[in-house]
């Protein structure tokens, strides 16, 4: 297991909820594993994204690729989710 793919989420967030089938299916089909860390009700975790964003984003849910630096922002496709997470450069 890797922990280049990180997800950013809050337990509540709606748009959080509705890429979760998107994170599962992502990885069933491709084996990867995205390290989900919530920052709505964890202080630490919430000083953590912080410091990853660096103001790329700056809410939830925020998608880190560690491998290539590649970000997401909020909700996104299927394909787009895809992409950035196999992409290795």
């Amino acid at each position: 297991m890797t922990d280049d793919l990180i997800e950013f989420y809050g337990t509540e967030c709606r748009h959080c909820i509705e890429m979760q089938p998107l994170i599962e299916r992502l990885e069933k089909e491709e084996g990867v594993k995205i390290q989900k860390i919530e920052v709505w009700h964890n202080a630490a975790n919430a000083r953590l994204l912080e410091q990853t964003d660096k103001g790329y984003c700056g809410g939830v849910p925020f998608f880190i690729n560690k491998k290539t630096g590649k970000w997401i922002c909020g909700s996104t496709s299927y394909e787009k989710l895809k992409a950035w997470a196999l992409e290795t450069k």
